[in-house]
């Protein structure tokens, strides 16, 4: 578990180095808009695995895109310090596009009769049947959630004026990482698996993400400002 951590910790650095300084160099989102589009897709297809988080003296049980769909609200507080909230609700506009389109097709691709020879057709019902519902259940969290994180950043930042970076990085993402774990498990598992447990681990791992997110943070500011 702690090998993955850091693996973990070590991929969320060089993307937020690189999303960093292509923002810097070209003075566009593009590179980060491109990991927030990644990182959200690929979270609807791995929650459908509920993975054990064990950190020795406690564990938690969550979906095991947790540790990816939380870095989401770091690019989107990266975006919104660099370019805005205008450009932040751009990026969440194209994610959420963008899950629609994944929807389609990954409804198509379950449809679509099974060759003679392929026997797999069970299995990939089974793993990918559930990634419609999913997604549908991330479109409502995903919206609320990721416009809420905006706005109060955006809100702290003002109020602020521009300094305290950890307190509107941090106090922007709990919340809102909060109310996307209740809404989206809510909705996802309902009647699949017991939500309470799985709300919990969840808002557990995102708030301990949010932390560990801090000083990235500052790294990004300290590269696309240099």
């Amino acid at each position: 578990m702690m090998l993955i951590i850091l693996l973990w910790i070590l991929l969320i650095s060089l993307f937020t180095i690189f999303g960093a300084y292509y923002a810097r160099k070209f003075n566009r989102p593009d590179a980060l808009i491109g990991l927030y589009v990644s990182f959200v897709l690929i979270s609807n297809i791995l929650a459908v695995k509920i993975a054990l988080f064990d950190f020795g003296i406690i564990s938690f049980t969550a979906t095991a895109a947790t540790l990816i769909f939380s870095v989401t609200f770091l690019i989107t507080d990266i975006v919104n310090e660099k370019f805005g909230r205008k450009e932040t609700q751009k990026m969440i506009l194209i994610a959420f596009i963008s899950q629609i389109a994944a929807t389609f097709f990954i409804w198509m691709a379950i449809s679509l009769p099974s060759a003679s020879f392929w026997s797999g057709q069970e299995v990939f019902t089974q793993m990918f049947g559930l990634v419609p519902r999913i997604i549908f259940a991330s479109w409502i969290a995903f919206l609320i959630s990721e416009n809420a994180d905006a706005y109060i950043f955006s809100w702290f930042k003002r109020k602020t004026n521009g300094r305290h970076l950890w307190m509107r990085n941090a106090f922007s993402s709990i919340p809102s990482m909060a109310l996307d774990t209740g809404i989206f498990v809510a909705i996802a598992f309902y009647g699949a698996q017991p939500l309470l447990p799985l709300i919990l681990g969840i808002i557990a791992i995102k708030w301990l993400v949010a932390i560990v997110d801090i000083p990235f943070m500052y790294l990004s500011r300290e590269i696309m400002n240099r």
